[in-house]
């Protein structure tokens, strides 16, 4: 006691040292392991990784083959798996509904490597990548709504498939690229007769002809070119253009000798019953 005072207790200090010094030490060998974990990571070999990222695709594991592909394409751009790995990259960013990112890749690979082995593979790819952005759920399961969504989509996967034929007619993909293209095809110009009988509710003739000429010089060979010449002989009727119109019933008459409008019924068209060339 000092001067009746009741002295304060001082602490030791050297239980709190030891203890920090333990914490520093720990941090220390935490640190150390996880530099040499991450260092062990960088030094993995190009080959493991890519099995790895194959592996997780085949299995449908898209996410962590995503991130695989690019570890890979960073870690190692001129290894003998980068070219592949850019493939598989794309169709992995396809199966996890990326569009974006899946065609980007694809056009850098055919910019990059346009003698590749597999190039046929990549304009088929993008193809089915923009085919696939047009049939989504509610148009599978109700297709006659699908031709009055807008076509942007449906027009690249046609030139798409398009430039596959005219580059590589005979390959492997070829086969359900025709087909495909068949469908939109059709779709495309069943897009179209819909807008030329818009046109025809708003009573803008001259608009629903010239789009009802567009489809019978583009779309010859669907079956909507019989809606659209009922579509021209319609305006131009509406105009009093007579002559015209009669020689748009006559083209009917030949191409279409069985067409509802011929007879005077109503026609009820149905998309399921145009051509869906897939299983």
């Amino acid at each position: 006691m000092i001067n009746g005072l009741i002295e304060p207790r001082v602490k030791p200090l050297r239980r709190t040292t030891s203890i920090i010094l333990v914490m520093l030490l720990a941090a220390l060998l935490l640190g150390a392991c996880g530099g040499k974990g991450k260092q062990k990571e960088e030094r993995r070999p190009a080959d493991d990784i890519y099995e790895q990222a194959k592996r997780s695709m085949t299995s449908g594991n898209y996410d962590r083959a995503i991130l695989l592909y690019k570890q890979l394409q960073t870690r190692y751009p001129f290894g003998r798996f980068t070219e592949q790995s850019q493939l598989e990259l794309a169709y992995s960013y396809y199966k996890s509904q990326e569009p974006t990112n899946a065609t980007s890749t694809l056009e850098k690979f055919i910019r990059t490597y346009p003698a590749h082995p597999n190039i046929d593979y990549a304009y088929y790819l993008k193809g089915l990548v923009n085919y696939e952005q047009t049939q989504g759920f509610l148009q599978k399961m109700f297709p006659t709504r699908t031709r009055d969504r807008d076509q942007a989509g449906a027009r690249q996967a046609f030139n798409d498939f398009n430039e596959l034929l005219r580059r590589f007619p005979d390959s492997r993909y070829a086969p359900d690229a025709r087909q495909r293209m068949v469908y939109l095809k059709n779709n495309l110009a069943a897009y179209e007769v819909e807008v030329a009988e818009y046109y025809l509710r708003r009573k803008a003739y001259v608009a629903a002809a010239n789009r009802a000429r567009y489809i019978i010089e583009t779309y010859q060979k669907t079956p909507e070119a019989g809606a659209a010449l009922t579509v021209l002989h319609k305006a131009y009727s509406a105009m009093d253009m007579t002559e015209l119109a009669e020689d748009a019933m006559r083209v009917l008459a030949l191409n279409y000798p069985d067409h509802p409008y011929l007879s005077g019924k109503r026609q009820k068209r149905g998309w399921l019953d145009r051509l869906w060339p897939f299983d």
